[in-house]
């Protein structure tokens, strides 16, 4: 079994919180999950801090911008290009000042290069997804912008080991056939797994750490993703219906990002204990029937997805819940 680049026990954010406030953010962060920090997106402060806007600021020489509120390439860089580089750059200043010293593993995320295309409109209209050639542009820029950003990271986290999380939540849609036209009349044409799979190959062999691919959405393409040479997948547990997928990525050496803890509160419940949410990845673990030793070195307890949604008590308390419970399955 390979070594994996993050401790045993360890649990991790998706990406986004609720709120606006970068400072108490990170701190939340850095404090609930001192084993495999992340960079936290805060969607609420508006367009640039949204997953398509910062994702697409990363874009090398393909400027986007704002058009009747969706995100579109661009001929220039603008004032919404500037925005999100601004908002960027506040994180990362104070990424750098909490995380001074820290010499663990961190994560930073990105929107992966099938959800941009499939979310962001060329500039004669359309998706870009409906052009190969632009989804080839945007595959190769993407990449060189984030080996760019992770090295920025490194940078400033010298001692640190970086992972990257790449976040394909339209992945499915795209190799379904079903992101709608501009119309709404019909759909894209699908897109074939092996294309798909060497896009994001091409984004794992460029930025030279490992990657974590996401998606939590029903019917995850496992294959996709082990093909594409991912380190590790990230998917929601209760979408789960088809376990052998999940069987033979785990036994091929994949690691996996267990999307235990509920991201909303049940109607007038609590956020779920730190034992009940190792209950949920011990269940699983054991109906595939692995060792029990390996569940610690190769699962990292997540949320079952991002957190954005939900009020920052709740967020936090989901975050503390994920690492007690990667406390109890390095225990067990």
């Amino acid at each position: 079994m390979p070594e994996f680049p993050w401790p045993a026990g360890a649990a991790t954010g998706i990406g986004s919180l609720p709120g606006t406030e970068v400072a108490e953010a990170q701190r939340i962060v850095f404090g609930e999950l001192p084993d495999l920090p992340h960079l936290p997106e805060l969607p609420a402060r508006g367009p640039g801090a949204d997953i398509i806007g910062r994702s697409a600021g990363f874009l090398v020489e393909l400027p986007v911008q704002l058009y009747a509120g969706r995100w579109q390439m661009a001929p220039r860089p603008g004032k919404d290009l500037r925005r999100t580089a601004d908002l960027l750059e506040r994180d990362l200043d104070q990424m750098t000042e909490q995380g001074d010293g820290f010499a663990g593993t961190f994560k930073v995320q990105a929107a992966g290069p099938w959800t941009l295309a499939a979310s962001l409109d060329l500039q004669i209209g359309g998706r870009v997804l409906r052009d190969p050639g632009a989804v080839r542009d945007l595959t190769d820029s993407l990449a060189e912008g984030l080996r760019r950003h992770v090295d920025d990271v490194r940078k400033r986290l010298p001692r640190a080991t970086i992972l990257l999380q790449l976040d394909e939540p339209s992945l499915p849609a795209v190799l379904a056939g079903e992101v709608p036209t501009e119309s709404g009349l019909s759909a894209h044409r699908a897109v074939d797994a092996p294309d798909a799979a060497t896009a994001l190959r091409t984004i794992v062999e460029v930025v030279g750490v490992p990657v974590v691919a996401h998606c939590c959405a029903p019917a995850v393409p496992l294959q996709v993703f082990r093909d594409s040479q991912a380190a590790a997948v990230a998917l929601d547990l209760s979408l789960l219906k088809d376990l052998d997928p999940v069987g033979e990525a785990i036994e091929a050496g994949i690691g996996l990002f267990a999307g235990a803890a509920p991201t909303r509160a049940p109607a007038g419940g609590q956020a779920l204990t730190g034992k009940q949410v190792a209950e949920r990845v011990t269940k699983l673990w054991t109906r595939l029937g692995f060792p029990a030793a390996r569940l610690p070195e190769q699962v990292v307890v997540t949320p079952a997805c991002g957190l954005a949604g939900a009020t920052e008590p709740y967020a936090r308390a989901v975050l503390a819940a994920c690492r007690e419970a990667g406390q109890r399955l390095a225990e067990a």
